[in-house]
Protein backbone atom coordinates (compact mmCIF):
# COMPACT_ATOMS: atom_id res chain seq x y z
CA UNK A 1 0.00 0.00 0.00
CA UNK A 2 1.42 3.35 -1.04
CA UNK A 3 2.19 6.03 1.55
CA UNK A 4 0.68 9.50 1.50
CA UNK A 5 2.93 11.99 -0.28
CA UNK A 6 3.23 14.02 2.91
CA UNK A 7 4.69 10.99 4.76
CA UNK A 8 7.09 9.91 2.03
CA UNK A 9 10.81 10.59 2.53
CA UNK A 10 12.59 12.70 -0.07
CA UNK A 11 15.36 10.70 -1.75
CA UNK A 12 17.98 12.66 -3.69
CA UNK A 13 19.44 10.40 -6.41
CA UNK A 14 22.65 11.50 -8.13
CA UNK A 15 24.00 9.46 -11.07
CA UNK A 16 25.37 10.44 -14.46
CA UNK A 17 23.63 7.40 -15.99
CA UNK A 18 19.94 8.19 -16.77
CA UNK A 19 19.15 4.46 -16.85
CA UNK A 20 20.21 4.04 -13.22
CA UNK A 21 18.07 7.02 -12.26
CA UNK A 22 15.10 5.42 -14.03
CA UNK A 23 15.68 2.20 -12.07
CA UNK A 24 15.80 4.17 -8.82
CA UNK A 25 12.57 5.97 -9.71
CA UNK A 26 10.84 2.69 -10.54
CA UNK A 27 12.04 0.99 -7.35
CA UNK A 28 11.05 3.82 -5.04
CA UNK A 29 7.93 5.22 -6.72
CA UNK A 30 5.57 3.82 -4.08
CA UNK A 31 7.67 4.50 -0.99
CA UNK A 32 9.54 7.76 -1.62
CA UNK A 33 9.66 11.09 -3.41
CA UNK A 34 12.69 10.84 -5.71
CA UNK A 35 14.61 13.91 -6.88
CA UNK A 36 16.95 12.73 -9.69
CA UNK A 37 20.10 14.60 -10.81
CA UNK A 38 22.75 13.66 -13.34
CA UNK A 39 25.51 15.80 -11.78
CA UNK A 40 26.81 16.61 -8.33
CA UNK A 41 26.72 20.37 -8.95
CA UNK A 42 23.01 20.26 -9.81
CA UNK A 43 22.28 18.19 -6.72
CA UNK A 44 24.16 20.62 -4.47
CA UNK A 45 22.27 23.58 -5.96
CA UNK A 46 19.02 21.78 -5.14
CA UNK A 47 20.14 21.11 -1.57
CA UNK A 48 21.04 24.75 -1.06
CA UNK A 49 17.33 25.59 -1.09
CA UNK A 50 15.52 22.29 -0.60
CA UNK A 51 15.27 19.38 1.82
CA UNK A 52 16.28 15.75 1.36
CA UNK A 53 15.97 12.89 3.84
CA UNK A 54 18.59 10.65 2.25
CA UNK A 55 21.03 10.78 -0.68
CA UNK A 56 21.86 8.05 -3.20
CA UNK A 57 25.23 9.01 -4.68
CA UNK A 58 27.08 7.51 -7.63
CA UNK A 59 30.77 7.03 -6.96
CA UNK A 60 32.23 7.51 -10.45
CA UNK A 61 30.94 10.63 -12.22
CA UNK A 62 32.68 13.09 -14.58
CA UNK A 63 33.71 16.57 -13.43
CA UNK A 64 32.52 16.12 -9.83
CA UNK A 65 32.87 12.62 -8.41
CA UNK A 66 30.76 11.15 -5.66
CA UNK A 67 33.62 11.67 -3.20
CA UNK A 68 33.80 15.33 -4.25
CA UNK A 69 30.10 15.72 -3.51
CA UNK A 70 30.46 13.92 -0.17
CA UNK A 71 33.27 16.24 0.85
CA UNK A 72 31.10 19.27 0.03
CA UNK A 73 28.27 17.80 2.07
CA UNK A 74 30.56 17.18 5.04
CA UNK A 75 31.62 20.83 5.04
CA UNK A 76 28.06 22.01 5.71
CA UNK A 77 26.75 21.56 9.27
CA UNK A 78 23.20 20.90 8.04
CA UNK A 79 23.90 18.82 4.93
CA UNK A 80 26.38 16.54 6.69
CA UNK A 81 23.48 15.21 8.78
CA UNK A 82 21.78 13.72 5.69
CA UNK A 83 22.56 9.98 5.33
CA UNK A 84 24.47 9.16 2.13
CA UNK A 85 24.36 5.74 0.44
CA UNK A 86 26.91 5.23 -2.32
CA UNK A 87 25.84 3.44 -5.51
CA UNK A 88 28.68 2.12 -7.63
CA UNK A 89 29.61 -0.41 -10.23
CA UNK A 90 33.18 -0.52 -8.90
CA UNK A 91 34.40 -3.63 -7.11
CA UNK A 92 37.32 -1.77 -5.53
CA UNK A 93 37.03 -2.41 -1.80
CA UNK A 94 39.34 0.53 -1.06
CA UNK A 95 36.78 2.89 -2.59
CA UNK A 96 34.13 1.45 -0.29
CA UNK A 97 36.30 1.87 2.80
CA UNK A 98 37.24 5.44 1.81
CA UNK A 99 33.59 6.39 1.30
CA UNK A 100 32.51 4.96 4.65
CA UNK A 101 35.43 6.62 6.45
CA UNK A 102 34.53 9.92 4.79
CA UNK A 103 30.96 9.98 6.08
CA UNK A 104 28.84 7.67 3.93
CA UNK A 105 26.51 5.38 5.89
CA UNK A 106 26.22 2.52 3.37
CA UNK A 107 27.53 1.22 0.06
CA UNK A 108 25.43 -0.58 -2.55
CA UNK A 109 26.80 -2.14 -5.72
CA UNK A 110 25.19 -1.73 -9.14
CA UNK A 111 23.23 -3.32 -10.60
CA UNK A 112 21.15 -3.31 -7.41
CA UNK A 113 18.04 -5.26 -6.56
CA UNK A 114 15.02 -3.02 -5.93
CA UNK A 115 14.19 -4.76 -2.65
CA UNK A 116 17.77 -4.36 -1.46
CA UNK A 117 17.67 -0.63 -2.27
CA UNK A 118 14.32 -0.15 -0.53
CA UNK A 119 15.52 -2.06 2.55
CA UNK A 120 18.81 -0.14 2.78
CA UNK A 121 16.98 3.19 2.56
CA UNK A 122 14.38 2.15 5.13
CA UNK A 123 17.02 0.95 7.60
CA UNK A 124 19.12 4.09 7.26
CA UNK A 125 16.09 6.36 7.72
CA UNK A 126 15.06 4.40 10.82
CA UNK A 127 18.59 4.66 12.21
CA UNK A 128 18.61 8.37 11.44
CA UNK A 129 15.28 8.95 13.21
CA UNK A 130 16.36 6.80 16.15
CA UNK A 131 19.64 8.68 16.52
CA UNK A 132 17.93 12.05 16.44
CA UNK A 133 15.33 10.87 18.92
CA UNK A 134 18.12 9.85 21.28
CA UNK A 135 19.86 13.20 20.75
CA UNK A 136 16.62 15.00 21.58
CA UNK A 137 16.22 12.90 24.73
CA UNK A 138 19.82 13.61 25.74
CA UNK A 139 19.32 17.33 25.09
CA UNK A 140 16.09 17.31 27.09
CA UNK A 141 17.68 15.45 30.00
CA UNK A 142 20.74 17.67 29.85
CA UNK A 143 18.52 20.76 30.01
CA UNK A 144 16.68 19.30 32.99
CA UNK A 145 19.97 18.48 34.74
CA UNK A 146 21.28 21.97 33.98
CA UNK A 147 18.22 23.51 35.62
CA UNK A 148 18.54 21.20 38.61
CA UNK A 149 22.24 22.03 38.95
CA UNK A 150 21.50 25.75 38.76
CA UNK A 151 18.94 25.39 41.55
CA UNK A 152 21.40 23.37 43.62
CA UNK A 153 24.13 25.95 43.06
CA UNK A 154 21.71 28.72 44.01
CA UNK A 155 20.70 26.82 47.14
CA UNK A 156 24.37 26.23 48.02
CA UNK A 157 25.17 29.93 47.64
CA UNK A 158 22.20 30.92 49.79
CA UNK A 159 23.27 28.41 52.43
CA UNK A 160 26.84 29.73 52.23
CA UNK A 161 25.66 33.31 52.65
CA UNK A 162 23.40 32.43 55.57
CA UNK A 163 26.22 30.57 57.32
CA UNK A 164 28.56 33.49 56.71
CA UNK A 165 25.99 35.93 58.08
CA UNK A 166 25.47 33.76 61.14
CA UNK A 167 29.20 33.75 61.92
CA UNK A 168 29.49 37.50 61.28
CA UNK A 169 26.48 38.41 63.41
CA UNK A 170 28.12 36.74 66.40
CA UNK A 171 30.81 39.43 66.26
CA UNK A 172 29.16 42.40 64.51
CA UNK A 173 25.73 43.99 64.69
CA UNK A 174 24.77 44.14 61.02
CA UNK A 175 26.68 41.49 59.14
CA UNK A 176 28.07 44.14 56.77
CA UNK A 177 31.65 43.16 57.65
CA UNK A 178 31.20 40.07 55.48
CA UNK A 179 29.87 42.12 52.57
CA UNK A 180 32.64 44.70 52.71
CA UNK A 181 35.43 42.17 53.23
CA UNK A 182 34.12 40.19 50.28
CA UNK A 183 34.00 43.35 48.17
CA UNK A 184 37.59 44.30 49.07
CA UNK A 185 38.70 40.76 48.29
CA UNK A 186 36.98 40.89 44.94
CA UNK A 187 38.90 44.03 43.94
CA UNK A 188 42.24 42.39 44.74
CA UNK A 189 41.33 39.11 43.08
CA UNK A 190 40.21 40.77 39.86
CA UNK A 191 43.53 42.57 39.61
CA UNK A 192 45.41 39.29 39.98
CA UNK A 193 43.18 37.59 37.39
CA UNK A 194 43.78 40.37 34.88
CA UNK A 195 47.48 40.86 35.67
CA UNK A 196 49.04 37.46 36.38
CA UNK A 197 52.53 37.54 37.86
CA UNK A 198 54.80 34.61 38.82
CA UNK A 199 53.55 33.23 42.11
CA UNK A 200 50.32 35.24 41.88
CA UNK A 201 48.54 33.55 38.97
CA UNK A 202 44.81 33.16 39.65
CA UNK A 203 42.40 31.53 37.25
CA UNK A 204 38.87 32.91 36.96
CA UNK A 205 37.52 29.77 38.61
CA UNK A 206 39.91 29.96 41.57
CA UNK A 207 39.30 33.68 41.81
CA UNK A 208 35.57 33.13 42.11
CA UNK A 209 36.21 30.46 44.75
CA UNK A 210 38.22 32.98 46.78
CA UNK A 211 35.48 35.59 46.53
CA UNK A 212 32.83 33.09 47.63
CA UNK A 213 34.97 31.42 50.29
CA UNK A 214 36.14 34.61 52.00
CA UNK A 215 32.65 34.90 53.47
CA UNK A 216 33.56 32.00 55.75
CA UNK A 217 36.86 33.40 57.01
CA UNK A 218 35.48 33.85 60.54
CA UNK A 219 33.39 30.67 60.60
CA UNK A 220 35.27 29.52 63.70
CA UNK A 221 33.79 32.37 65.73
CA UNK A 222 30.64 30.28 65.96
CA UNK A 223 32.60 28.20 68.48
CA UNK A 224 33.73 31.17 70.58
CA UNK A 225 32.12 31.71 74.03
CA UNK A 226 29.83 34.75 74.23
CA UNK A 227 31.64 36.09 77.29
CA UNK A 228 34.79 36.50 75.22
CA UNK A 229 33.46 37.21 71.74
CA UNK A 230 30.87 39.77 72.84
CA UNK A 231 32.95 41.49 75.51
CA UNK A 232 32.47 45.27 75.03
CA UNK A 233 36.01 46.22 76.04
CA UNK A 234 39.52 45.09 75.23
CA UNK A 235 40.34 41.42 75.79
CA UNK A 236 42.79 40.15 78.34
CA UNK A 237 45.73 38.07 77.13
CA UNK A 238 43.90 34.91 78.21
CA UNK A 239 40.75 35.95 76.39
CA UNK A 240 42.72 36.83 73.28
CA UNK A 241 44.31 33.37 73.38
CA UNK A 242 40.78 31.97 73.20
CA UNK A 243 39.91 34.18 70.21
CA UNK A 244 43.11 33.06 68.49
CA UNK A 245 41.69 29.53 68.31
CA UNK A 246 38.86 30.53 65.96
CA UNK A 247 40.91 29.77 62.79
CA UNK A 248 41.42 26.23 64.09
CA UNK A 249 37.73 25.76 64.87
CA UNK A 250 36.72 27.13 61.46
CA UNK A 251 39.16 24.95 59.55
CA UNK A 252 38.06 21.89 61.56
CA UNK A 253 34.42 22.51 60.57
CA UNK A 254 35.37 22.87 56.93
CA UNK A 255 37.64 19.82 57.05
CA UNK A 256 34.67 17.73 58.17
CA UNK A 257 32.64 19.06 55.25
CA UNK A 258 35.47 18.31 52.79
CA UNK A 259 35.60 14.73 54.05
CA UNK A 260 32.03 14.33 52.79
CA UNK A 261 32.64 16.26 49.55
CA UNK A 262 36.14 15.28 48.52
CA UNK A 263 37.63 17.42 45.80
CA UNK A 264 35.37 20.45 46.37
CA UNK A 265 37.62 23.40 45.45
CA UNK A 266 35.40 26.01 47.12
CA UNK A 267 35.47 24.24 50.49
CA UNK A 268 39.24 23.72 50.25
CA UNK A 269 39.73 27.42 49.52
CA UNK A 270 37.46 28.31 52.43
CA UNK A 271 39.55 26.05 54.69
CA UNK A 272 42.80 27.72 53.55
CA UNK A 273 41.31 31.15 54.24
CA UNK A 274 39.73 30.27 57.59
CA UNK A 275 42.97 28.75 58.87
CA UNK A 276 45.45 31.22 57.40
CA UNK A 277 43.93 34.71 57.33
CA UNK A 278 45.60 35.72 60.63
CA UNK A 279 49.05 34.49 59.61
CA UNK A 280 51.63 37.21 58.92
CA UNK A 281 54.19 37.53 56.14
CA UNK A 282 57.07 37.51 58.68
CA UNK A 283 55.80 34.41 60.48
CA UNK A 284 54.56 36.09 63.68
CA UNK A 285 50.87 35.43 63.06
CA UNK A 286 48.61 32.66 64.28
CA UNK A 287 47.59 29.85 64.60
CA UNK A 288 50.67 28.12 63.08
CA UNK A 289 53.21 30.89 62.52
CA UNK A 290 53.91 30.10 58.87
CA UNK A 291 55.53 32.82 56.78
CA UNK A 292 55.74 34.24 53.26
CA UNK A 293 54.52 32.16 50.35
CA UNK A 294 53.85 29.23 52.71
CA UNK A 295 50.69 31.11 53.63
CA UNK A 296 48.08 30.29 50.96
CA UNK A 297 47.60 33.18 48.53
CA UNK A 298 43.86 33.27 49.22
CA UNK A 299 44.59 33.78 52.95
CA UNK A 300 47.12 36.56 52.23
CA UNK A 301 44.51 38.37 50.14
CA UNK A 302 41.90 37.95 52.87
CA UNK A 303 44.29 39.33 55.50
CA UNK A 304 44.46 42.69 53.73
CA UNK A 305 40.69 42.87 53.12
CA UNK A 306 39.85 41.79 56.68
CA UNK A 307 42.27 44.18 58.40
CA UNK A 308 41.30 47.11 56.18
CA UNK A 309 37.65 46.67 57.14
CA UNK A 310 38.53 46.24 60.82
CA UNK A 311 40.57 49.45 60.75
CA UNK A 312 37.85 51.50 59.06
CA UNK A 313 35.02 50.13 61.23
CA UNK A 314 33.91 51.23 64.68
CA UNK A 315 34.43 48.72 67.49
CA UNK A 316 33.38 48.91 71.16
CA UNK A 317 37.01 49.48 72.09
CA UNK A 318 37.97 51.91 69.27
CA UNK A 319 36.74 54.47 66.77
CA UNK A 320 36.99 53.89 63.05
CA UNK A 321 40.18 55.02 61.34
CA UNK A 322 39.87 57.04 58.15
CA UNK A 323 40.60 55.21 54.93
CA UNK A 324 43.82 57.18 54.51
CA UNK A 325 44.93 56.16 58.00
CA UNK A 326 44.08 52.54 57.23
CA UNK A 327 46.08 52.65 53.99
CA UNK A 328 49.02 54.11 55.89
CA UNK A 329 48.94 51.34 58.52
CA UNK A 330 48.78 48.58 55.92
CA UNK A 331 51.51 50.15 53.76
CA UNK A 332 53.74 50.46 56.82
CA UNK A 333 53.22 46.74 57.55
CA UNK A 334 54.09 45.57 54.03
CA UNK A 335 56.69 42.83 54.35
CA UNK A 336 55.96 42.26 58.03
CA UNK A 337 52.22 41.63 58.42
CA UNK A 338 51.20 41.70 54.76
CA UNK A 339 52.43 40.27 51.47
CA UNK A 340 54.38 43.21 49.94
CA UNK A 341 53.25 42.45 46.39
CA UNK A 342 49.59 42.40 47.42
CA UNK A 343 50.09 45.73 49.15
CA UNK A 344 51.28 47.12 45.80
CA UNK A 345 48.09 45.73 44.25
CA UNK A 346 46.09 47.51 46.95
CA UNK A 347 47.81 50.80 46.11
CA UNK A 348 46.39 50.58 42.58
CA UNK A 349 42.85 50.38 43.93
CA UNK A 350 42.63 52.95 46.72
CA UNK A 351 39.64 54.66 45.08
CA UNK A 352 37.63 51.43 44.95
CA UNK A 353 38.45 50.58 48.57
CA UNK A 354 37.40 54.07 49.64
CA UNK A 355 34.11 53.75 47.78
CA UNK A 356 33.33 50.43 49.46
CA UNK A 357 34.27 51.77 52.90
CA UNK A 358 32.38 55.03 52.57
CA UNK A 359 29.17 53.80 50.94
CA UNK A 360 28.92 50.32 52.54
CA UNK A 361 27.52 49.13 49.23
CA UNK A 362 27.24 45.42 48.63
CA UNK A 363 29.50 45.19 45.58
CA UNK A 364 30.16 41.47 45.85
CA UNK A 365 26.74 40.54 44.52
CA UNK A 366 27.05 42.80 41.50
CA UNK A 367 28.85 40.25 39.36
CA UNK A 368 31.27 37.35 39.07
CA UNK A 369 34.96 37.14 38.29
CA UNK A 370 34.10 35.85 34.83
CA UNK A 371 31.76 38.75 34.06
CA UNK A 372 33.94 41.49 35.50
CA UNK A 373 37.17 40.15 34.02
CA UNK A 374 35.65 40.30 30.54
CA UNK A 375 34.73 44.01 30.81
Amino acid sequence: MAQNAVDKPVVLAVDDDPIILELVLAALKDSSIVRPFTSGEAALRFLAKNHADIILLDHNMPEMTGMDVLQRLQQDATLKEIPVIFLTGSVNSEDEVTALESGAVDYLHKPFKPRALITRIRLQLELFRHRHHLEELVHEKTSELTQVNKKLEQRDRITLDLLAKASDLRDHDTGEHIERTTAYTRVLVLDLVKNPQPGYEISKTYGQDIIDAVKLHDLGKLAMPDAVLLKPGRLTDEEFDVIKTHPIHGSDMLRQAIAKMEGDSLLQTALDIAFGHHEKWNGTGYPSGVAGADIPLCARITAIADVFDALTSTRPYKKAFSTDQAFGIIYNDAGTHFDPYLVEVLKRHEAEFKEIALTNQDMVLAGSVVGAASN
